[in-house]
């Protein structure tokens, strides 16, 4: 019944990973908070799932033409290299204190998000 109850905290947290919304934003409380996996246990669980589920979306994104490639490459070296140091870290923090960090970043963005949907004025936001 377990394998079934985590199966269903997948699918939830799949839908905005599948929209680019940031699939762990969701995936990662889904599995403490609702599932009971340990913190590292969730981030990991999130970055082991991130590429099956980002494949097939950014082939999606690219038939659509949604993709822009300008500065790739200056934003895909360090994010790889922050995302190894970032990993390094984290596995010498405890549990406790990764999770309170995370809390602290979705309310951080959170407050953003709010801050920018008020500015706008309910209106949509264009490229």
């Amino acid at each position: 019944m377990q394998f079934y109850w985590y199966l269903f905290l997948g699918f939830l947290g799949g839908i905005p990973a599948g929209m680019g919304m940031g699939g762990g934003t969701v995936t990662i409380p889904l599995l403490t908070i609702v599932g009971g996996a340990a913190q590292k246990v969730a981030q990991a669980a999130n970055l082991f799932a991130f590429a099956p589920m980002s494949l097939p979306t950014l082939k999606m994104h690219a038939k659509e033409g949604l993709l822009k490639t300008d500065g790739l490459l200056w934003t895909i070296v360090p994010a790889l290299l922050f995302s190894a140091a970032g990993a390094l870290i984290a596995s010498y923090l405890p549990g406790a204190l990764l999770k309170k960090a995370f809390g602290a970043f979705l309310l951080g963005l959170s407050f953003f998000t709010l801050k920018g949907a008020l500015s706008q004025g309910g209106e949509r936001k264009t490229d």
